[in-house]
């Protein structure tokens, strides 16, 4: 028997409503050996932005055919579109909102194949549709048809054009990096929109940074959290290549009183 692809289950419902096990029951009725895993229930209600972040996060670390549900949906019922795509060896569907974004971007900067549908054959749908809950009546279906290897041109026709966000970006002014907070995790570790990679070639030959947050100033980046007493603020770069700011075994956030979209600064030091 040909195993059916894993699917993966990424939106803002919370767990208390019982929303995602009626989504993992649609799917499981189509698609009823589908391994199904959660990425995340706890999405800020209707933040887009924060579901592309932990979508990008995540993916990339899935085996090729996986197909990926994401589902923070504020325009639900409206103009926008439902859409699926295939972003390298991976799929994915939801709505038209700008959620793939970061993913997208992934894919384009490794020169991977990216196509996309709008979801318009109802044959694949669920037969009744509500205006307030496509998760279950049309993405959870499209998800186990893909699941099930139905090609992904068979679920709708071709578009060039998904929504993108308009994300912030770090700039450059002389030995000054400018960011901003872009994710706060349960641990009250505080991410920047500044990478690794942007400061690539002054850590290479050894150069020397501060990062400037809320007011306080940390000289120097760690390796690791355990490279500080507990309660120091420190700074590091995190699993992905972003900017930690952390306290350690405490909260930065807290400590800080920042919030996301507040300034960050690294300094070049001479």
């Amino acid at each position: 028997m040909k195993m059916t692809a894993i699917i993966t289950l990424t939106t803002d419902f919370g767990l208390k409503d019982g929303n995602v096990g009626v989504m993992k029951g649609v799917i499981l009725a189509i698609a009823p050996h589908a391994p199904l895993v959660d990425i995340s229930h706890l999405i800020p209600p209707q933040n887009v932005r924060e579901a592309s972040l932990i979508l990008r996060r995540s993916a990339p670390y899935f085996p090729p055919d996986t197909v990926h549900v994401v589902v923070v949906d504020p325009g639900v019922g409206t103009a926008r579109r439902p859409i699926a795509a295939r972003l390298g060896s991976q799929y994915f569907v939801g709505p038209d909102n700008g959620i793939l974004t970061l993913l997208l971007e992934y894919a384009e900067e490794r020169g991977w194949l990216t196509e996309f549908v709008y979801l318009d054959q109802p044959q694949f749908w669920r037969a009744e549709i509500s205006h307030v809950f496509h998760g279950r009546d049309i993405f959870a279906p499209a998800a186990a048809h893909l699941a099930n290897g139905k090609p992904l041109l068979a679920l709708g026709s071709p578009i060039r054009d998904p929504l993108r966000l308009i994300l912030p970006r770090p700039g450059r002014a002389g030995n000054v990096l400018s960011g901003e907070i872009i994710h706060i995790d349960h641990f009250g570790n505080l991410a920047a929109n500044i990478r690794q990679e942007h400061l690539q070639e002054e850590l290479a030959v050894g150069l020397k940074v501060s990062v400037h947050l809320a007011g306080a100033v940390i000289h120097g980046l760690a390796r690791t959290f355990g490279d500080r007493p507990p309660g120091a603020l420190t700074a590091l770069w995190g699993s992905t290549g972003s900017l930690i700011i952390s306290v350690v075994n405490g909260s930065a956030a807290e400590t800080l009183r920042v919030q996301v979209g507040d300034a960050v600064q690294v300094v070049v030091e001479d």
